[in-house]
């Protein structure tokens, strides 16, 4: 649903509701008093402001909502909304505050009469699934049918209170069409990580369950194939988001122009703004709606602990602390994991473009596993912090980091910094490329001063080490993409850092590889390699 620059996420927190960082993970009497926001300024940077919770609420509907909203679709919205400021507390962690003013976590604008009555008359109630406030989603308008977070963000948890099932009550609005010439899409694509010597056609290949796109074929493209979710990003951060508005389109070509015409607004996953205004104007209460679109989950009322009223509206005297049930219990997370699955220790922060958010879960386990199999590899501890940032686009990536697109991935001060998700992801180098940078991470402090092709000769060895029992270093995993002839020289510096093509730089990658390995090999320590 929200679409914004990158920003860190701390572990414990997922967008839309993933769980609290916190290890008893049980909701308390005392929810925080403030939530501290990081309004956008000109330059870039924010301007932090501590809210109280209800006036944050209050000011977030006036952003979020659907003009001319019954007070059952607001009071809906806001449950939802707090629900979401509450799990999500500290997701801008690594930029000291907890949550943005922009669409990447919720708009928030002036609030209303209107607005600080839902907050009020909804104040201290949460959605909650094993005693923390669930991992939900909600979007614009579904077009007609929910989906589930996986068909949107592969690796995404898909828990039974966010199904994919047919809504009436939005009416597949908004319609809409957008035409892109051949040109734009094509540089969309570029900016996104793709190559090739030019798009020839696009074409939907595979629709899921619910109608949405699921994969495309790009002749003329490497890789050639992308999701719908990952095209509507490449052009909404290229082009505009006002294009492609959901993956919910049929596409024509006409010539060099590529005709999108579709339905609905946003990832389509959890409650449908549009629709729950529709159902509170048949007379719907908030309660229904909720249980509509969170099928199972229940309405936490405890006490507020937020003294101070919101703006425009009367101070809140608490709703008790009694939950409704809007459907069966569910079952409980596993221990020392939130919903998702994602560890509950803040150790791991992972910075993604908006979009890519629904992924978090999956790149945190992956993070984390990663890191604990290359501390054993290694023999050292696992560092205490790891952050990720993904960029939005290959510029993106190279301006941040100063080295090509075709590196993937590179360790600038401390932090790893990575292609764009999609891009990673489409060329099964996601896995590989994390790996390769957290061996930079934890190898750098011993080996920051030798020559580049120790250190990236270390990375590679053990970024290719595999899990499997027996693995040895013929296997096909850790064979480099080019294999040097044999005496090869080991590579200079400017060829690693500095490389004119991604051949030279799999050549250069290679004799590193096989340099650093022969040392291994002979017995001597990774620590004494040079």
């Amino acid at each position: 649903m929200k679409r914004a620059a990158l920003v860190a996420i701390v572990i414990g927190f997922a967008v839309h509701g993933s769980g609290l960082a916190n290890q008893e993970r049980r909701t308390s009497n005392a929810e925080p008093r403030t939530v501290r926001v990081g309004f956008a300024t000109p330059g870039g940077g924010y301007e932090i402001q501590a809210l109280p919770l209800e006036t944050y609420v209050a000011r977030v509907l006036a952003g979020e909502a659907a003009r001319d909203s019954r007070p059952a679709a607001l009071e809906a919205l806001a449950i939802t909304v707090r629900t979401f400021a509450l799990a999500n507390r500290g997701r801008h962690g690594a930029d000291g505050f907890d949550l943005c003013d922009q669409t990447h976590c919720q708009v928030v604008r002036t609030a209303t009469t209107i607005t600080a009555r839902a907050a009020h008359a909804t104040a201290g109630s949460v959605l909650v699934h094993d005693g923390a406030p669930a991992a939900i989603y909600y979007t614009a308008s579904c077009g007609g049918r929910t989906e589930i977070p996986s068909r949107v963000w592969p690796g995404a948890e898909d828990p039974p209170f966010l199904p994919s099932r047919h809504d009436d009550a939005c009416e597949g609005m908004p319609a809409w069409s957008a035409e892109i010439d051949a040109r734009d899409l094509l540089r969309a694509l570029r900016a996104s990580g793709f190559t090739g010597a030019g798009l020839r056609d696009v074409r939907v290949a595979a629709r899921s369950g619910s109608g949405r796109v699921a994969r495309l074929k790009i002749d003329g493209m490497r890789p050639d194939a992308i999701s719908g979710q990952d095209l509507r990003v490449a052009v909404g951060r290229t082009l505009g988001w006002q294009h492609i508005k959901s993956t919910a389109f049929e596409l024509r070509r006409h010539g060099d122009v590529y005709r999108f015409t579709g339905h609905g607004s946003g990832h389509g996953v959890g409650l449908c703004v549009i629709g729950s205004a529709r159902l509170a104007e048949q007379g719907v209460t908030a309660e229904a709606i909720l249980a509509r679109y969170f099928p199972g989950l229940e309405i936490s009322r405890k006490t507020s602990s937020d003294p101070t009223p919101p703006e425009n509206g009367p101070k809140s005297q608490g709703r008790g602390q009694t939950p409704s049930k809007l459907g069966n219990a569910l079952p409980k997370p596993s221990r020392g994991l939130t919903p998702n699955g994602t560890a509950l220790a803040p150790e791991v922060l992972v910075s993604l473009p908006d979009d890519d958010e629904g992924q978090r879960g999956a790149v945190v386990k992956q993070t984390i596993r990663a890191r604990e199999d290359l501390a054993r590899a290694l023999g050292v501890p696992p560092p205490a912090r790891v952050t990720l940032r993904f960029h939005p686009t290959t510029d993106d990536y190279e301006r941040a980091t100063g080295r090509a697109w075709f590196t993937s991935g590179a360790l600038v001060n401390g932090e790893l910094h990575l292609l764009p998700l999609a891009v990673l992801r489409s060329r099964g180098a996601l896995e590989r490329t994390v790996r390769h940078e957290l061996v930079h991470l934890m190898t750098d402090p011993m080996l920051g001063t030798r020559p580049q092709w120790v250190r990236e000769g270390a990375a590679i060895y053990f970024a290719g080490i595999t899990p499997v029992p027996g693995a040895r270093d013929h296997d096909p995993q850790q064979r480099p993409a080019f294999r040097p002839a044999p005496h090869a020289s080991c590579p200079t510096d400017a060829e690693l850092l500095q490389p004119v093509s991604v051949g030279a730089l799999g050549n250069a990658f290679a004799r590193a590889r096989e340099c650093f390995a022969k040392q291994i090999q002979a017995g001597t320590s990774w620590r004494e390699v040079k």
